[in-house]
């Protein structure tokens, strides 16, 4: 494979990159060493729900890596577990010296509609996504403390800013790692350290496995084949530079050649009254009052209704 062009952002950097065997994670850990960067490429190399494929993705991702001219090392310890986290950061620090930067893109499904939704399923997703992402952060903050600098970048989705059927766990998760990436670019601002979450639009073993059964699910998945998972990479490099260190807390999307900037909540009406509110004042004036602003159930592609870029 040859290397794509470089301007070296990430030269002297060193990040962790989750979930990278495939799909973005992939795209990421190659364009990041591109940059310069020196390269963890953890991936646990399972099947969508978790199982053995008997593959090793990461060990795939490093040769390409090292064939380029740069550096890497496989990591297959699971981001669900808060040890494990911290053993993946130590791979960092032993091979490389540092690390500057996590990018936590690994993820898992277990769709199911909601009534019929286990417990198994919730927890496993929540698991990898939120906590996950949650203990390789906390793995690598006190050594971002120390030096004054660092990078999280977090992968959301619109499933979960926007909303999606028959994903529970996966939208909790998302729009949860959205709260999460803000309270730590809220705690650690003081020390140098930045945390920003994107939501990529791409056609990954993740997504294939959405039903093409009906005429509205052919179409939709036909589009969602258009969107070319290396295209989130250049974006995440950028953000992972010293040139982004000033950008933080901020909710990104990236969609083939599209950028976006992703509004947060913010209040958009208010009533008030200087009695008080009674239950039944509140039907009679609240609700009417602010039901012509009120969001409507959309799922991610009834926003997102225009061919890619």
């Amino acid at each position: 494979m040859n290397a794509p062009a470089s301007s070296n952002l990430l030269a002297g950097k060193v990040a962790i990159v989750t979930g990278a065997g495939r799909g973005i994670g992939r795209g990421i850990a190659l364009a990041m060493s591109a940059e310069g960067a020196r390269i963890v490429v953890n991936d646990l190399g399972v099947s969508l729900t978790g199982g053995s494929t008997g593959e090793s993705p990461a060990d795939s991702v490093v040769s390409e890596i090292r064939a380029m001219g740069g550096e890497a090392v496989a990591d297959t310890n699971s981001v669900a577990s808060f040890d494990a986290a911290h053993a993946m950061v130590d791979t960092a620090l032993k091979t490389f010296g540092r690390i500057d930067t996590i990018v936590n893109n690994a993820g898992n499904l277990r769709d199911a509609i909601f009534h019929r939704m286990s417990e198994e399923e919730f927890d496993a997703v929540i698991a990898v996504h939120l906590k996950g992402s949650f203990n390789t952060s906390r793995a690598a903050a006190p050594h971002f403390k120390a030096q004054g600098s660092g990078s999280f970048i977090h992968m959301t989705s619109t499933s979960g800013l926007i909303g999606n059927f028959g994903q529970v766990n996966y939208c909790a998760a998302k729009l949860g790692i959205v709260g999460l990436s803000k309270s730590i670019a809220l705690d650690m601002q003081k020390f140098g350290v930045r945390s920003n979450a994107v939501a990529p639009f791409a056609w990954t073993r993740m997504v294939s496995s959405i039903p093409d059964e009906t005429p509205e699910q052919k179409k939709r998945v036909e589009g969602l084949k258009k969107l070319i998972p290396e295209k989130i990479a250049p974006f995440v490099a950028a953000l992972a530079s010293d040139q982004a260190r000033h950008v933080s807390g901020q909710i990104f999307g990236v969609r083939n050649n599209e950028i976006y900037l992703f509004s947060q909540p913010r209040p958009i009406r208010t009533a008030h009254t200087a009695e008080g509110w009674t239950p039944q004042a509140i039907v009679d004036r609240v609700f009417p009052q602010f039901e012509n602003d009120f969001y409507a159930l959309h799922r991610s592609g009834d926003v997102f209704t225009w061919d890619p870029v």
